[in-house]
Order: structure tokens, then C-alpha cells, then sequence
């Protein structure tokens, strides 16, 4: 399903920052295009003040590249763009040359729904400087966000237990896109439903939801407002119970649900969207019980996060169904993840690779150095360890990692994968894209498996060699 050419019926190859085309005419003028360069995608924090993030938008990425290509209309639009002395910014050779550009790149990447880490590459790109400069801002606008998402995803679903997340953010989204990539990445990071019908109509994810106040506002009461909802959905009746006083809708709804019963039907259960939660749900569940209506649900909305959801689960609340809007679909308290994409090596034809690291007087913003991958190691009992990012161009990586809170360890490097899988391999896609319900269930999978792991300890470092070869290189740059 090419789920980015049903968003986007046009060209995408213009989104970007004018600096990556005028980078890139600079490459070009210059005789560099062709020179080879390796980027990576990573992150420097853990969003959320939290302990890993889930990797999600690769699908998109992946799609986009499938189909980078500037037609007719980017090269007229391009071609119309002007410099301070009026004259035109790029000259029409190097607009032919775009023209004519076919991705060759080698692209590899973590897997959608891989726990993963700060500092590790999570995209690599290898391939002419001026291709790779190209896609810099696309990939970071679809992987930075659904990262993001997804992460707070999980966080909140964890904090949920065994109950269930419903996502309910279109409408507070950053846009129609922000909406819809929002959507995909909070089921990727475990939600088990969403409120946005095009979401679920493009990335085939479970839709849920049923009647807002106003239904019960457009009625002269509510008794028959419920009453017609459940004549018009009676296989889909949850009812909304706070628009006058909570107590008295549960009880109307209750008797509205009576007669869906004597029918052959059930009422699922009843919605609270406003007041005391804890207490609300509380008394609900023991009007619900006594009725006969055990297993109707009790669906809460109303500003939750995972924060709210302890909180309130600490006070007992009898909620089983979470419908998380605002504070999921807009990252609420992080608004962008702040992923960077950085050279990490380059060479010219018939050269040798020569590494860059980007300085800073702040250590966090030093890039590595390398055609770098990601080692995962294990223990004995599947338990993970630690991840080891290492230079491919070592012939035998050690099994020592120095991590970046200082410590130094040693992996048992008989079990282990590495987390970066081709993806493209000059310019051809080699990767089957899984489904988006198989994309889920990795991250369900690796929150489990990374379950009783305690992340104060769990080591994420360069490998030995790596990490003297970088103070190296920082030494001989600071020097000139």
C-alpha cells in the first residue's frame, strides 16, 4: 500500500530547505557530486526525560525515496528562483542534472518498532554526497515526528497496563499530516485503536468511537438522545454520559441499555469526558454491576497522558478504556524529538574513506565518526545487555564497549545482531515492508523483552576502537 502517494498526489522532492538544493548546487559547480559520503539519522536524548524511544516512520521514508524524482514542475519552480541580483539562483545544467538524478544510494536502517537509544544511527545513507544531502530534511521530518509519537505511545500504553489505549488526536493534531502520521506511529507504539477514519482507511488500523455532546445537546433530553442512538447503532452503543450530570446519565444509560439487552443487543459501555474520574468511574462501575452490566466498559477521555493515567489508576479509578487525544498526537511536554543528521565519512573516487566528526563545546553534539552499525548484545537468557555502536570498516569489532556514561564493558560477543538492515542497495529497494499490525507487535515484543532490564545500567557506547579513533581525530582537529 503506497500510503504516501494516497496523502500526496504530486511531487515530494521540494520538501526541503532551500540550503539542501543550494548545498547541493554548490557540490555540483564544484565537480563533488559524485564524490561518496556516508550520513546518519540519530538522536542525542531520550524523549520525555524517558529511558529509549521506539524507531517508527521508516515505511514513509522508504516511500519517499521510492519515488524521488523532480519533475517538470520542480524544475520550473526551481528554475524561477532568484538570487540578490535578480538573476536566476541556479543555472539551467545543474537543473538538467536534477532533472535526470536517479536515487543510487545504499540505505540501511533499524527496523520500525526497535527500542533504540541516543547517539545510535538509526538511518545510514551511503552514496553520492549530493543524493544524500537531498533527502537530509524529508527523512527528518517523517522519522523525527513518528519517533516522537511512538514513543510517547508507549510510554502511555505502559502506563495503562493491561487496559486499552484508544487514540483520539485528530482534531488537536499539528495538521492534517500531523494527524495522520500521528495516528500511525501511536499504534506502532501500541495503541489498539484510533479515532481518524482516514488514518484507518490508508494504514488499516482499527477505528473507534461513537457520539459527542453534541448528540445529547441536539435532543430535547437525554433520555432520548440515548434512547435514538441506540435505535440508530445498536451494535454500537457506548454512550456519553457527562453533558448534564454524570451520575444521572449513568443511570439513563443503564436504561437505554436494558432495552438494547431485550433486543439481542448490548451496551458496550459508557464514556466519561469530564469531573472526577476516579470517583465518577467508581460510582459508575457499582450503578453498571448492580445492573447486570459487568462487562460494559468504563471509557475515560478528558487531557490524559501517562502521568494522568497513574495517577489515576493510584486512586483506584474503575477505567478500562483510555481515550488519549491532545497530549499524545502532539507530544505535549516535547514538542520535537531533535533527531540530526550528520556526515560521518567521505571520499572521493578511487580514495580512501576519510571520517568527520562535527565539534562542539558541548560534548553531547560531537558526532562519531565511521560507516557506523549498531550492535546489539545478549545475555545467556535472551536478556539484552548493551548496544555497541561500531565502524564497519573494523575488520573484527571488539566485544568492549565504552559507554557514554564513562563505564567500560565487555559484551559476551557470541550472541548478538546488528540492528541496521539494508534497506536499498544502489537505489533498489531490498527490504519487504512489513505490515503495519507486524510493526506493532515488534514493539510490544521489544518492550517485553526489554521489560526487566534496568536502563541506569544498560550500556550504549562506541566500540574500543571506535572511541580512539574519534578522540584521535578530535585531537588532530583541534589542533589545526
Amino acid at each position: 500500500m503506497n500510503t504516501l502517494s494516497q496523502r500526496y498526489q504530486t511531487s515530494l522532492s521540494l520538501l526541503t530547505d532551500l540550503y539542501q538544493i543550494t548545498m547541493a548546487y554548490g557540490y555540483w559547480k564544484s565537480g563533488r557530486q559524485d564524490d561518496e559520503a556516508v550520513f546518519h539519522w540519530f538522536y542525542r536524548k531520550n524523549p520525555f526525560k524517558g529511558d529509549f524511544a521506539i524507531a517508527c516512520g521508516l515505511q514513509d521514508a522508504v516511500e519517499y525515496l521510492e519515488n524521488l524524482k523532480f519533475s517538470d514542475s520542480d524544475i520550473a519552480y526551481l528554475g524561477s528562483l532568484t538570487g540578490s541580483d535578480d538573476k536566476p539562483l541556479f543555472e539551467q545544467g545543474f537543473l538538467d542534472y536534477l532533472y535526470q538524478m536517479e536515487f543510487t544510494c545504499d540505505v540501511d536502517a533499524v527496523p520500525e518498532g526497535t527500542i533504540v537509544f541516543p547517539h545510535e544511527p538509526l538511518i545510514r545513507i551511503k552514496g553520492p554526497l549530493i543524493q544524500a544531502q537531498l533527502i537530509e530534511t524529508p527523512l527528518l521530518t517523517i522519522m523525527n515526528f513518528q519517533t516522537l509519537i511512538a514513543s510517547k505511545a508507549a510510554r502511555i500504553v505502559d502506563a495503562a497496563g493491561n487496559d486499552t489505549i484508544l487514540e483520539f488526536g485528530l482534531r488537536r493534531a499539528q495538521g492534517i499530516d500531523g494527524g495522520l502520521s500521528a495516528s500511525r506511529a501511536a499504534y506502532i507504539g501500541g495503541c489498539h485503536a484510533t479515532s481518524n477514519v482516514l488514518a484507518g482507511k490508508l494504514f488499516d488500523i482499527p477505528v473507534k468511537g461513537t457520539h459527542a455532546h453534541s448528540w445529547v445537546m441536539s435532543f430535547d433530553s437525554e433520555d432520548e438522545a440515548f434512547k435514538t442512538y441506540a435505535e440508530v447503532m445498536p451494535n454500537n452503543c457506548v454512550f456519553l454520559v457527562d453533558t448534564y450530570d454524570t451520575v444521572e446519565g449513568v443511570k439513563k444509560a443503564i436504561k437505554v441499555g436494558n432495552g438494547l439487552r431485550e433486543n439481542g443487543y448490548k451496551m458496550m459501555g459508557i464514556r466519561l469526558d469530564s469531573g472526577n474520574l476516579a470517583a465518577l468511574s467508581i460510582e459508575a462501575r457499582k450503578l453498571l454491576d448492580a445492573a447486570g452490566f459487568e462487562d460494559a466498559a468504563i471509557i475515560a477521555s478528558d487531557s490524559l497522558d501517562e502521568y494522568r493515567i497513574a495517577e489515576l489508576k493510584d486512586r483506584g479509578a474503575k477505567i478500562t478504556i483510555w481515550g488519549v487525544g491532545t497530549r499524545l498526537v502532539s507530544a505535549y511536554d516535547q514538542p520535537a524529538l531533535g533527531g540530526v543528521y550528520k556526515l560521518a565519512a567521505l571520499r572521493k573516487p578511487n580514495s580512501d574513506w576519510e571520517y568527520r566528526v562535527k565539534l562542539s563545546e558541548n560534548p553531547i553534539k560531537v558526532s562519531n565518526p565511521g560507516i557506523l552499525q549498531v550492535r546489539r548484545y545478549y545475555q545467556s537468557d535472551d536478556k539484552p545487555f548493551g548496544d555497541m555502536i561500531w565502524n564497519t570498516e573494523t575488520e573484527v569489532p571488539s566485544s568492549k564497549i565504552q559507554s557514554f556514561d564513562g563505564r567500560k564493558v565487555v559484551a559476551d560477543e557470541r550472541i548478538y545482531e546488528d540492528l541496521l538492515q539494508p534497506i536499498f542497495q544502489k537505489g533498489e529497494k531490498v527490504y519487504s515492508l512489513p505490515s503495519i499490525h507486524d510493526i506493532r507487535q515488534r514493539t510490544i515484543d521489544q518492550i517485553q523483552l526489554f521489560h526487566n532490564v534496568n536502563f541506569g545500567f544498560y550500556p550504549v557506547g562506541l566500540e574500543e576502537q571506535l572511541n580512539e579513533r574519534k578522540l584521535t581525530l578530535i585531537k588532530t582537529l583541534r589542533q589545526q
